[in-house]
């Protein structure tokens, strides 16, 4: 029997990280106020840690979509992989220019543009996709806050240039 609706179980799931930092500013809170000695300063140490840690659970709840996109999404030995029913293919992480958001297609789709390669499209809530996080938020300079903006604005068909590597030529599109 299962006695958490799937819509709950879901919205939790997607907001996980977040949730469990505050249990743990929650547990270090208590450990703080009912301790003494090392375990005190430990708990105190985990209450100033807790808002970073719900910052970041944050920002990954708000990248994470459902999954039940098109496709399929790996990131293995500095590649990022994609399955799709009609595309595909492989972008070396080191390689990336350029990560753009293509509104104009439905669901919107992340471009990975490399030179020499054709551009790797991949949607938004493709299974996986929310691996993509991790190598997104690594690339020098990037503003995750534009980015997941960016994301949610649905009213707006066209190609947004998220990240440009330094020194990066222009691809005519």
């Amino acid at each position: 029997m299962d006695f958490v609706r799937p819509e709950l179980r879901a919205t939790l799931w997607r907001w996980r990280e977040a949730l469990v930092a505050a249990v743990i500013g929650l547990v270090g809170l208590w450990a703080a106020l009912t301790s003494f000695g090392i375990l005190a300063m430990l708990g105190w140490g985990l209450v100033l840690l807790c808002p970073v840690l719900i910052f970041a659970g944050w920002q990954r709840g708000r990248f994470r979509a459902d999954g039940q996109g098109p496709g399929v999404v790996r990131v293995d030995e500095g590649q990022v992989a994609y399955f799709g029913p009609l595309t595909g293919g492989v972008a070396a992480i080191s390689e990336i220019n350029r990560l753009a958001l293509d509104s104009r297609q439905h669901p919107p789709v992340w471009a990975l543009e490399q030179p020499g390669q054709p551009d790797l499209m991949i949607p938004l809530n493709a299974e996986g996709a929310d691996a993509l996080f991790d190598i997104f938020a690594a690339l020098p300079g990037i503003r995750t806050d534009r980015m997941l903006d960016e994301m949610r604005r649905t009213n707006r068909p066209h190609r947004t240039v998220i990240w440009e590597k330094k020194g990066a030529v222009p691809r005519l599109h």
